[in-house]
């Protein structure tokens, strides 16, 4: 039998991903959705529907009704995905027997569930290796002085490859921005390990900027921005990291703040690399970025 494209997309992207499912699956679950409605409506990174009904699989794998409803709307209507209404009603019936009350009215208008569980719900016929990334035993030396801050670095270990970072720039501003404390705020409301503002958290669908997890994916994904927004420079998006793309833009290089200033050289401390690779497909370049006057502050 011929799998269906986006089915066996599906079944692919699931595997693929699955070293994340390594985290709490609550914690887990929680973070694909987050990322997987990033990549349905184009929020920080490019739109990438089959990318997103692969990772709201993965979440409704491990129990999420959010993830289950939102895949069950897509194939219901077909949204960047081939319609499906058996595998709608599958998805739809999923997420009703767990109480989610738009799922249950949506039962009223589809047809009877299929049989066969989809296949981004099937296990993989044999494990994959988990990808983690390597941390300088130095850095890690220094950072995981107890336990706490040990189970920060295994879970930027295990989150750095799926956004393509160097651990030991998340690592350098973890350290910097909050000192690996879960529950910091700044006067400026910047919340949790990675300092998200509100804004930014909700730029990156983090619901709760408290939440570890959560929280290092959004900041991730924030890096993940600015490095395609600045072409990979290190100085000018850990600067836009701090004081905002948009000054770093109106400044033409590293803003005239002190705390930027000594934010940044902080960061070349704990990570001395002054370019890094980056994903051009994420967004385009800032409109200023061939005219920057300084690089380095």
């Amino acid at each position: 039998m011929t799998m269906k494209p986006v089915r066996l997309a599906l079944l692919i992207a699931c595997c693929a991903s699955a070293p994340v499912l390594a985290l709490e699956p609550e914690a887990a679950a929680r973070g694909l959705l987050a990322e997987a409605q990033s990549f349905e409506h184009g929020e920080g990174v490019r739109r990438d529907p089959a990318r997103a009904a692969a990772l709201y699989c993965q979440a409704a794998k491990l129990g999420d009704a959010d993830a289950q409803f939102n895949l069950a709307w897509m194939y219901a209507n077909g949204r960047g995905v081939e319609r499906d209404d058996a595998l709608a009603a599958t998805f739809f019936d999923l997420a009703a027997r767990q109480g989610h009350e738009h799922a249950q009215r949506m039962l009223r208008f589809t047809g009877a569930p299929t049989r066969e569980l989809p296949l981004c719900m099937q296990d993989p016929p044999e494990p994959e290796p988990v990808m983690v990334a390597d941390i300088d035993p130095d850095l890690e030396a220094a950072f995981g002085t107890t336990a706490d801050r040990k189970r920060v670095i295994e879970i930027v270990r295990e989150l750095a490859p799926h956004f393509d970072i160097d651990p030991q720039l998340v690592l350098a501003v973890i350290g910097t921005e909050s000192n690996f404390n879960p529950k910091a705020r700044s006067p400026k409301n910047a919340q949790g390990l990675m300092q998200l503002i509100p804004e930014t958290a909700q730029r990156f669908n983090v619901r709760d900027s408290f939440d570890p997890v959560q929280n290092i994916r959004g900041g991730m994904a924030y890096l993940r921005w600015l490095l395609a927004y600045f072409e990979g420079d290190v100085v000018l998006a850990t600067a836009g990291y701090n004081a905002g793309e948009g000054a770093v833009d109106k400044y033409k290089g590293v803003p005239p703040y002190r705390e930027t200033r000594e934010y940044v050289k902080r960061i070349q401390t704990l990570f001395r690399k002054t370019e890094h690779r980056y994903d051009q497909s994420v967004t385009t370049p800032s409109p200023v970025l061939r005219t920057l006057v300084s690089r380095r502050g």
